[in-house]
């Protein structure tokens, strides 16, 4: 009973926590809006617009209430599910991000699902042949991919494929997927230029996990029972490691956040990431807002689903 007690406590907390930091983040993001935000009335009327044509479009966009109430109307809406329009087309930010939040999604889950079962099997391995050829490869290519940033993996990638060999296009639409061959051709080059850097640091902390776990006292005692490295690593390390490992995902794939922003604008990607990019440079503050927030709550599920498992794998709190 204090175990179950213990366990839904901490789980209450962490989920409290990235509540917590959820709002602190809203604010955050909207006072860093105020601070880039410009005149949007100027930038859509243009500079030879007259001061009360200015005046008044800005009136009718509220830019001319104070920050905190608009603050507060928007995170109201928020939370209803309606952060507003668009203040340069005047579409619902929601269903201008419904339209493109599939295709990020399948970038993200169609990545996620290539990076996990690759860089989880390279990790382990490398962790079983500790010291070897294999490892010391594995260690090698690990730090020089993560030493290198996206866009340049990307643009290593185009030039290669698509200027030199001609076997995959540069540009990625989504309009013309009627085969698998299709599907192919359009998401093999966003996806491996993101997989990339996801793989290479998910391998690294993986590799630790298992190793962390491998030299523990009752791996110890496992080996001096006469049990077998695979035996060893899939029923004593493995599921002592679920929590690091847990961990090693949510804060890989976090990396994927902020690389789909950069893979979308190079590969011309039709995402939210890059209808944020494009939001910024017409002042959409609404639009930036809400896709800023997307970004924020997704990275927080990921960590505070990894800080769940961890708790649940715990041995110390499942037989407190």
């Amino acid at each position: 009973m204090m175990a179950g007690r213990s366990i839904g406590g901490l789980i209450l907390k962490r989920v409290g926590l990235a509540l917590l930091t959820l709002f602190l983040v809203s604010l955050t993001v909207f006072a860093t809006s105020l601070l880039i935000e410009g005149d949007v009335a100027e930038a859509i009327l243009g500079q030879s617009a007259t001061p009360e044509a200015v005046a008044g479009l800005r009136a009718a966009m509220h830019l001319d209430q104070p920050a905190w109430r608009r603050y507060l109307s928007w995170v109201v809406g928020m939370m209803h599910g309606d952060p507003g329009q668009s203040l340069v087309t005047g579409a619902s930010v929601t269903a201008m991000i419904g339209s493109r939040l599939g295709n990020s999604l399948a970038l993200a889950g169609l990545t996620a699902l290539v990076s996990v079962p690759v860089a989880l099997t390279l990790g382990i391995v490398a962790a079983m042949k500790r010291g070897t050829a294999f490892d010391r490869a594995i260690s090698l290519s690990t730090i020089a991919i993560l030493s290198v940033p996206e866009f340049l993996i990307a643009t290593m990638a185009v030039l290669l494929f698509s200027v030199t060999f001609h076997w995959l296009p540069s540009l990625s639409s989504t309009r013309d997927i009627d085969s698998l061959g299709a599907l192919a051709r359009v998401f093999v080059l966003p996806v491996l230029s993101l997989s990339c850097v996801v793989i290479a640091q998910m391998v690294r902390m993986t590799r630790a996990a298992v190793i962390d776990a491998l030299d523990s006292s009752y791996a110890e005692a496992a080996v001096l029972k006469g049990v077998g490295p695979t035996r060893l690593v899939l029923r004593h390390a493995l599921p002592n490691a679920i929590g690091p490992i847990a961990n090693a995902i949510a804060l890989s794939l976090s990396v994927l956040l902020g690389g789909v922003i950069v893979i979308e604008v190079i590969f011309n990607y039709p995402g939210i990431a890059r209808l944020m990019v494009d939001a910024v440079a017409t002042r959409d503050m609404p639009l930036v807002l809400t896709i800023a927030m997307i970004f924020s709550a997704a990275y927080l599920v990921l960590v505070t689903t990894a800080d769940v498992i961890a708790i649940l794998s715990n041995p110390r709190l499942r037989h407190r």
